[in-house]
Parts: structure tokens; C-alpha cells; sequence
């Protein structure tokens, strides 16, 4: 156990040393500047989200819990009853379905505008 203590504390000490004797003093203009990500520091800082960016979002993550809804069907299959375990199933792929052509038809889907 003072083996591995003693090792944990070397290490340790080690890379604390080794951190502040690495990185370089000089900085150059850009990292000295307040802004550096890219935007313009005399604009808006609030950039407006798209609306089409957010349906398809909420999409994903619609789609994406269909799929975790449906990672237990080939354990549940194994019920005594599997013809009630895949009307439920093909209920919840039928309703996403739906909900899915009801957005392409509405033109929600449609990036450009």
C-alpha cells in the first residue's frame, strides 16, 4: 500500500512539474485578444436559431428513443405471448411513422427557405 501511495505521489508531483515548466511564456496577438472565436466583437451576440434546425433536432432525439424503445424487443419476443409484445411494437413504429410524414407533408423537414 506505500508502494502505490508513493508511486501515486511521484506521478503525480511529476506531471504538476512537468506542466508548469512546458507550456511557452510568449503569447501572440490573437490569444491576447478578447475574442476568439471568430465572431465579429461589434455584432449581435446573440445569433437567432433556426427553427428548422430545432424540429430536426427534436427529430433525432424522437428517432433516437424509438430505437431504445425498441432495444428490449428480441428479449421481450421470448414472452409467452410475442403477438401482443409486436402489436405494441409496430403501434409505436406506426404512430413515429405518422408523426413523420405529417412533418415532410408540412414542409418542416425543409432546410431552405
Amino acid at each position: 500500500m506505500i508502494i502505490i501511495m508513493f508511486t501515486m505521489l511521484s506521478i503525480s508531483s511529476l506531471l504538476i512539474l512537468l506542466n508548469l515548466w512546458l507550456p511557452t511564456t510568449t503569447q501572440d496577438t490573437e490569444k491576447l485578444s478578447p475574442y476568439e472565436c471568430g465572431f465579429d466583437p461589434l455584432g449581435t451576440a446573440h445569433v437567432p436559431l433556426s427553427l428548422q434546425f430545432f424540429l430536426i433536432a427534436i427529430m433525432f432525439l424522437l428517432f433516437d428513443l424509438e430505437i431504445a424503445l425498441l432495444l428490449p424487443l428480441p428479449w421481450a419476443m421470448n414472452n409467452p405471448t410475442p403477438t401482443t409484445t409486436l402489436a405494441w411494437t409496430l403501434l409505436i413504429i406506426i404512430i413515429l411513422l405518422l408523426g413523420f410524414i405529417y412533418e415532410w407533408a408540412q414542409g418542416g423537414l425543409e432546410w431552405a427557405e
